[in-house]
């Protein structure tokens, strides 16, 4: 069973690891994480990758992200003397962009949804 999940980490860490070779070799300011996860969802999508061989591991990871997040807490609390003079900018932008990427996700939800009634609509009348 542990060697199920080694195996499952090692395709995830594999495609990291490209994720990063490609980051130092193409001159683009894209972060090798993003790098990493569209080779994977593009590696899932064609079948390459089967989702089983990753989706334990997967799962796992998801579990855990809110323990990855103490270190940039505890960085952001050892930082408050130069983040403070920038405290109502960031707070001001923060706010803006949350609600802007609420506005956008509400109407691109309502229009697959719209989408979707049409096509069942379409699909009932024939």
């Amino acid at each position: 069973m542990e060697v199920k999940y080694l195996k499952q980490f090692l395709i995830i860490l594999l495609i990291s690891f490209i994720g990063e070779i490609l980051k130092a070799v193409l001159p683009l300011p894209v972060p090798a994480s993003i790098y990493g996860m569209v080779i994977l969802f593009v590696c899932l999508l064609t079948g390459i990758i089967k989702l089983e061989a990753v989706q334990d591991v997967g799962k796992f990871l998801i579990e855990i992200m809110p323990v990855m997040f103490i270190p940039a807490g505890v960085g952001l609390m050892n930082s408050w003397g130069v983040l403070k003079p920038m405290l109502i900018p960031v707070s001001v932008v923060t706010v803006v962009v949350l609600v802007a990427v609420m506005a956008v996700t509400g109407s691109v939800s309502q229009f697959v949804i719209r989408r979707g009634n049409t096509r069942q609509e379409g699909e009932s009348e024939k």
